[in-house]
């Protein structure tokens, strides 16, 4: 397969090797295609994030989580569709929750600074879902691929990481190396319908970066358990730096829980958890995501 260059980032065409200009990346011997086993690759993902603004008074601020539900559903030929949900905010913490009362315990916020509006509600929206504009294909690494290009993805750490670094630098994404692969190989083991021995080789992959340390298993917050990954991506130019904490089961090679803890200068600590609720092929044709 080719890689294509921004901003068509369209690969061009499958083959054994995957060949920029004059360079080639040698990938495993090409199998045969396993059929898809439903109609959507379908993702449900449950988001809990600090918003960067405190609420309240100077003498009682406090800081509100927002929470959402996102689904997205692929379909082998590549049409996608994504649904979206907010649930509605709520105080981060008890001592928040205290300020809060003391502000009269508020179900709407409308809040403007430096010309910046946010309105915010305790009450779940309604929700919508809807099909995503072409191109139609899987989108990883900075790259636009077929169903049989995820299936036939390399099988081995090594070479995957050598994949994805390069599919990066032809993309021309912005910061390609260490924290790179570590941002985008978890993709792997939730939002593409690789097979489990690419899903296999992200994981292997992923412990032999930088940063990156397994610690244990433990139990998401929906009871599940898994191993989990510790990964430290140090901020540098125009980034910041991030904390991540992966859950994943092993067994089924899925990730079940993500946990973002990101420092902006001068601001407050923001926290992101992203709980992947489901993540496999579905039947069921897309619709507005239901309340948890």
């Amino acid at each position: 397969m080719k890689f294509a260059t921004a901003p068509a980032r369209r690969l061009i065409s499958l083959g054994v090797g995957l060949a920029v200009g004059a360079a080639v990346l040698s990938v495993p011997g090409v199998a045969a295609v396993a059929p898809p086993e439903g109609a959507y690759w379908h993702t449900r993902k449950l988001t809990t994030a600090t918003h960067p603004w405190r609420f309240g008074t100077k003498s009682h601020p406090y800081s509100l989580l927002e929470q959402e539900i996102t689904e997205r559903w692929s379909a082998p030929d590549g049409r996608s569709w994504f649904g979206y949900r907010e649930l509605g905010s709520l105080p981060k913490s008890a001592a928040d929750k205290k300020a809060w009362q003391r502000d009269g315990s508020p179900s709407k916020w409308s809040e403007s600074i430096d010309g910046k509006t946010v309105k915010l509600s305790t009450q779940p929206a309604k929700g919508r879902v809807g099909p995503v504009p072409p191109p139609n294909s899987f989108f990883f690494a900075g790259q636009w691929l077929t169903y049989d290009e995820v299936q036939r993805l390399p099988a081995d750490p090594d070479r995957l990481k050598a994949w994805v670094t390069e599919a990066g630098r032809v993309g021309r994404e912005s910061s390609i190396g260490g924290s790179w692969l570590t941002g985008t190989l978890p993709e792997i083991l939730y939002d593409l319908p690789a097979p489990k021995e690419v899903r296999v080789a992200a994981y292997q992959a992923l412990l032999t970066m930088p940063g990156v340390r397994a610690e244990g298993n433990a139990k998401d917050k929906l009871g599940r358990s898994g191993t989990v990954l510790l990964i430290d991506r140090p901020g540098g130019k125009g980034t910041v730096p991030i904390k991540v904490r992966l859950i994943v089961d092993t067994g089924r090679m899925a990730l079940l829980s993500q946990d973002d803890t990101v420092t902006y200068p001068k601001e407050q600590l923001v926290t992101k958890t992203s709980k992947l609720i489901e993540s496999g092929w579905t039947n069921s044709p897309p619709a507005v995501p239901a309340l948890p």
